[in-house]
């Protein structure tokens, strides 16, 4: 679907092969077109993300794996992490207020037993993507992560929380780099976060990283962050049970972010949370 597409509605893809769920992020804060690129090119947010994941190998790209190849047989394509669904800049059901632009629509694979959502390769392609159109100066993320697509009783021993394996990448970042972030975590009309609240935050947070330090901080108002560009029923909306978190990023990359986003992910599910979660990080 065209990103000038004004009717553009948040969807699932129809698929018969299992999948964890929708995922959707949505980038906030100033794009400055790149002077060169010509406004009217066909390769808009879709196509671009679109031919990203397919270069990087992300994209679940089975649709033609039965067709036949020039020598006969048939055509085998690897399964990627997601399958493309819809993309854009701007929103129609985007908030006036915050300044949404850009966005992205996916459907993740099923996962496999020790790996968490793919939201750091998301969010790698969705700034990617973003870049390629103009200059950015992100000021929000904000991904919807389908948590009831992760089963916490399968990960194996050493694997718990896999995104907890890697926070040595960040561990050469420039100190300097390190930002003031707010964090809202909501599960939408369903109450299940804020009686876990403390246990999830200690999950969040524990202290054998420094990718994200900080803690719960019930002063911030949920009223604050910008809310999400598509309808309340596409997730179980609107935010009303959540909770709050300040603290420090090692960087604002959102390869940072989407490490935090898939640490949530795997901590609610491991709390018992069967509900897909609105997760925003704002600059402080």
């Amino acid at each position: 679907m065209s990103e000038q597409d004004a009717t553009a509605q948040p969807g699932i893809a129809p698929t018969a092969r299992p999948t964890a769920g929708t995922m959707f992020a949505a980038l906030y804060g100033e794009l400055a077109p790149h002077e060169w690129r010509d406004p009217a090119s066909e390769h808009d947010a879709y196509q671009l993300f679109h031919q990203r994941s397919l270069a990087m190998g992300w994209l679940d790209d089975r649709a033609g794996a039965g067709e036949g190849n020039a020598s006969g047989g048939r055509t085998h394509v690897a399964p990627g992490l997601w399958a493309m669904n819809d993309a854009g800049r701007g929103h129609p059901l985007a908030a006036s207020g915050p300044n949404l632009i850009s966005w992205f629509q996916v459907e993740a694979s099923a996962l496999a037993d020790g790996r968490s959502l793919p939201v750091r390769p998301f969010l790698r392609c969705a700034q990617d993507t973003t870049e390629r159109i103009g200059a950015v100066r992100l000021t929000a993320v904000q991904v919807l992560l389908p948590v009831q697509g992760i089963d916490a009783s399968a990960r194996p021993p050493y694997a718990p929380a896999p995104s907890m394996r890697t926070p040595d990448w960040f561990g050469e970042c420039d100190p300097r780099a390190r930002v003031s972030v707010k964090v809202r975590i909501d599960g939408g009309l369903d109450p299940s976060i804020p009686p876990v609240a403390t246990r999830f935050a200690h999950r969040i947070v524990p202290p054998d990283q420094n990718v994200f330090t900080g803690g719960l901080d019930e002063a911030v108002p949920p009223g604050g962050f910008p809310p999400p560009p598509f309808d309340d029923r596409f997730w179980n909306g609107p935010p009303r049970h959540g909770m709050t978190l300040s603290g420090e990023l090692a960087e604002w990359s959102c390869d940072a972010v989407g490490w935090l986003a898939a640490t949530v992910a795997d901590s609610a599910a491991h709390l018992g949370i069967r509900t897909p979660v609105l997760f925003t990080v704002a600059r402080a």
